[in-house]
Order: structure tokens, then sequence, then C-alpha cells
């Protein structure tokens, strides 16, 4: 049975391809252009368009999505995240909870806008791949719109976040080997004429992501100095600076932050080529790190990724395992519970922080609940110095 439901009338997309620049089809999804393999890219500036009225979360910036008209979002309340202030080392230092959104990472402000791309054009079931977080978030999203979801995972994706997508009703399809895997076997189901609602391939997921700059931004009041941030397949990354710059050709913003991305050590592509250049992949592998949500060796666009971090006088860094767990357990002391995918960021502060300019903003993207290993990894505490800080002259409030 086909996934679509008969086409609607065309509705005009802002994307071509990057590659062959073909305009985005107007009968069909497709992840992927069908001439040439390349990835669909927008056409033009996101635009920034905030809601004069109350609205909150992604609601308050739907008319910067690339939906049809009058199209609903598929909304569980996501976005609107705190962004809390730490006063570290002598500096001002902020968190950007992500981790808060409703299914307990930022994946929700992107799977916001595609199942709402998906449910306006009539899809009826669809793919995703994941090694949790994006497969919890689809599916939770897809549940709200009524569409039937399938979610390729690694099989070693923690037992927590299978469940979480199970909860949902999405179907699992459990993938032995590398998370490398996962995608190549859904590219599979999709060739056979499935809808892949793929989170790294469409672009509907970088026009969420860009709502985390427009709310760091209202809630400083000004433009960050530094956004640090895990980086995997770098939609998070990216689509920050598209927003940032949104900002800019609106006239609501001077300057772009600085971008860090930060990866683990274990599998970390783009500092590997940030850092040695394209010859410096031949020496890197895919290897298993408690980072599960940043294991991408072969991110899609890492290109653009590298671009926006090289463009804004930032830097790759990559961080090991021992200090990804330290940081887990260092952010606990801060109040912050996360995964240790959000706790790549601790070290990478830790280093950076002296160079960075002010306002520092860290992003916290994944919720301490969704690993079972966190309360155990490391002995808690014992031989782990407490940060220096001092009691929060406040928090900047969303």
């Amino acid at each position: 049975m086909s996934a679509l439901r008969q086409p609607r009338p065309a509705e005009s997309h802002p994307f071509r391809c990057g590659t062959c620049r073909r305009p985005y089809p107007e009968d069909s999804l497709p992840y992927r252009c069908p001439h040439c393999g390349g990835a669909y890219v927008f056409d033009a500036p996101l635009p920034y368009a905030p809601h004069p009225g109350p609205r909150r979360g992604l609601a308050r910036y739907r008319e910067t999505f690339p939906l049809p008209a009058g199209a609903p979002l598929v909304s569980l309340g996501e976005g609107g995240t705190p962004l809390l202030e730490v006063p570290l080392a002598g500096r001002r230092v902020f968190f950007k909870a992500e981790h808060l959104n409703p299914t307990g990472s930022f994946k929700d402000r992107g799977e916001a806008v595609l199942v709402s791309a998906l449910a306006a054009a009539g899809v009826r079931e669809a793919l995703e791949d994941s090694s949790g977080n994006a497969g919890a978030s689809f599916a939770a999203y897809a549940a709200r719109a009524g569409i039937r979801a399938r979610v390729f995972i690694p099989d070693d994706t923690s037992g927590t976040k299978r469940a979480q997508i199970e909860a949902y009703g999405a179907e699992v399809v459990r993938i032995l080997g590398p998370r490398s895997e996962a995608s190549r076997a859904v590219e599979r189901a999709a060739a056979a004429g499935a809808v892949y609602a793929s989170h790294a391939w469409l672009p509907h997921v970088l026009a969420g992501m860009a709502t985390v700059a427009f709310e760091l931004v209202e809630q400083l009041g000004r433009a960050p100095g530094a956004v640090v941030a895990p980086v995997g397949q770098g939609t998070l990354l990216l689509g920050m600076a598209m927003g940032f710059e949104a900002m800019r050709e609106g006239g609501a913003l001077e300057g772009r932050p600085r971008l860090v991305a930060v990866q683990a050590r274990a599998c970390a592509p783009l500092w590997a080529v940030h850092t040695g250049g394209a010859a410096a992949l031949a020496w890197m592998q895919e290897r298993p790190t408690v980072a599960e949500g940043i294991r991408i060796f072969h991110p899609l666009r890492g290109d653009a990724v590298l671009q926006a971090v090289e463009s804004s006088g930032g830097r790759v860094v990559a961080v090991e395992e021992k200090d990804i767990l330290e940081g887990r357990d260092a952010l606990a002391c801060l109040g912050f519970y996360v995964e240790p995918t959000s706790a790549v960021v601790w070290p990478a502060l830790q280093d950076l922080l002296p160079d960075l300019p002010d306002p520092v903003v860290t992003i916290l993207t994944g919720n301490g609940y969704k690993d079972p290993r966190t309360p155990q990894a490391l002995a808690r505490m014992e031989g782990l110095r407490r940060p220096e800080t001092s009691a929060p002259e406040g928090d900047a409030e969303p």
C-alpha cells in the first residue's frame, strides 16, 4: 500500500538540490535528489518572522517554516527552553536546556517541522533511522500526527531509548553493526518505495533547529559571543548558523557568534578534517563511544558544518571518553542531568573558555533519563572535583 494519500495541489518548496540545483519535486517526497543523489538545501535564506502575539515555543516562528500555507504545526509543546546562567571560573556561562524538550532532546524542534510537512503531504507511514533521540522524537510526533512510524536503530542503542521509541507505538527494526549500518538499511527500504523521513537528509529539520538561535538572541537580548554544542550530523549547529544569519538578514542582529563543535574522539570525522585536512580521515575510525548520539562517521552535511564553524571563527574539538563521563557528573553537580552525548561540551568548555568571547552559551542536548549508564559509569563524585561556581545572580528568562 502506498505511504501517500492522493497528492494534494502543488505547493512551492523552498529547496533545491545542492549538487545539480534542480528544484524539489512538487508531487513526491524524496529524501534526496532523484537525478543526482545530492542533498536538498534551502534556495534562499530563512526568514526571521516571529509571531507578534503571545505564542511560545516553535509556534512563535510558524511563518519561518517551509510548510504549506495554513498547514497546522504538529506540536507537543517543544521549544521555549530555559537559558540558565552559571557563574564559572569568573565568567558568565549560559546553558540552553534543550534536554527539557517533550521527548527529552533537541531533536523535537526538527521533528515538529518535518512531521508537520509529512502530515500536510498526506503521509500515512514513514521510516527513520537513529541512534535513539531522533527516533524517539520522530516516533512521538508521528504518533501525534497519526502517522505509522518504523525506526531503524543500531543494535547497541541503549535499552532506555529503544523502549521510549516503542512506547510511542513505533515499530523498531534493530540492525547489527555500527550506526552507519542502520542508515544503509533504511535507505534500502526507501529504495523499495517507502517514505524516508530522514532528519539528516530533509532540510525541514534545519528550519526547526534555527529556532534555537532565535530564542538565544531573544533571551540574551543580544547575540551570543560563542555557542558550544555537540555535533554528530551537525543539524543543530548548522540550523543555528542559519538562524543567526536569518536574523542578520532581517536586521535583528549584528555580528555573529563563534561556533564551537564538539565531537567524541572515538568518532570525530569533522575534527579530523578541521585539524588535519581531508587526508586525516584515513586514520579516523568509527569506534564505540558513550556519546552514542554523535557517533556519525559520514555526516551528510559535513562540508556545510565545517564552513559554518570556520566562517564564524570557531573550532571543532574532540574529547576523550573519560572526560565525557566526568563532564556528565560535573554537570549533574550543577543541577543538569544530561546524557553523555550532551556532556561532551563540558571538557571542551574547560579548555576553551578563556579564549571564548562573552556571553558563552552551551547547548545541553539530551536528558540523562535516556541513558541507563548515567548513574553508574563512574564512581559518582569520587575523585571528581566540583566546578568552582558561585550562587547565580539570576537566570535569563525565556
